[in-house]
């Protein structure tokens, strides 16, 4: 079954002098327990992929389909429920709240799903536990290490109980050992089922997933297909490098 599923997607922005085409009838499917890994140059369509894939964002024309649930056209408020229910963020900046504890932070998405607070105190303990932050409980994020704080981002995502998590270069901010520490552990959230669709400079952690993808000019390539010119591959594996 297919957790994902994108078909002829595209997404275009528009100013009033020039527009740009992010994905260009883009398709994808991801299998139900998947870890994807895309890859890409800097503006290739990665992320506007990544917005598109968690909801964020519309897109122009194509279907989409999400654990088997057609939400091309949903309203805002339907777009919610889903996104709320079924996808899980972890972001390359943690994007935590500076002013809450540990505790707190996991807790935010976790009031949009009218769960009961023993509920949401139990889900939280369970994924703070998980990725073994269960001491630092009601620490800021100012005092805790980067990796620390990719965890308590990626106990969040968890708390939820997603289909699918989105990773956008989840350890860009992190040193090596700290990186493979945050890899680790989402291969353990993957082996229990999850599905995770992760953007990632970084080769060594592209190597981590299931399945690597290549993303340019908003289609996906093949870097061993012959229609891939040598300077786009060169491209990618160059921007990779750099980046990773």
């Amino acid at each position: 079954m297919s957790m994902l599923e994108m078909n002829d997607v595209t997404k275009s922005y528009r100013t009033d002098l020039v527009e740009t085409v992010a994905l260009n009838r883009f398709n994808l499917t991801v299998d139900a327990g998947e870890f994807v890994a895309v890859s890409g140059p800097s503006g290739s369509g990665k992320t506007t992929f990544l917005n598109v894939g968690g909801l964020l964002d519309s897109f122009d024309s194509g279907t989409y389909k999400l654990d088997g649930e057609n939400v091309s056209r949903l309203s805002d408020r339907e777009q919610s429920r889903v996104r709320n229910h079924k996808i899980g963020f972890i972001f390359q900046s943690f994007n935590l709240i500076p002013d809450l504890h540990v505790f707190d932070n996991v807790d935010v998405p976790l009031r949009y799903q009218g769960l009961s607070s023993a509920e949401r105190k139990a889900r939280i303990t369970d994924s703070l536990a998980l990725v073994g932050l269960s001491r630092r409980i009601k620490h800021l994020p100012s005092q805790l290490s980067g990796g620390q704080q990719q965890r308590v981002a990626i106990a969040r995502a968890l708390a939820t109980k997603p289909s699918l998590i989105l990773a956008d270069e989840p350890t860009g901010n992190l040193d090596t050992a700290t990186a493979r520490e945050i890899m680790a552990l989402l291969e353990q959230v993957n082996e229990s089922g999850t599905t995770i669709v992760m953007v990632t400079h970084d080769t060594g952690c592209a190597a981590s997933a299931h399945r690597q993808i290549h993303i340019l000019d908003g289609r996906l390539i093949d870097l061993k297909d012959e229609k891939v010119t040598p300077l786009e591959v060169s491209q990618i594996r160059v921007d990779n490098s750099a980046a990773g």
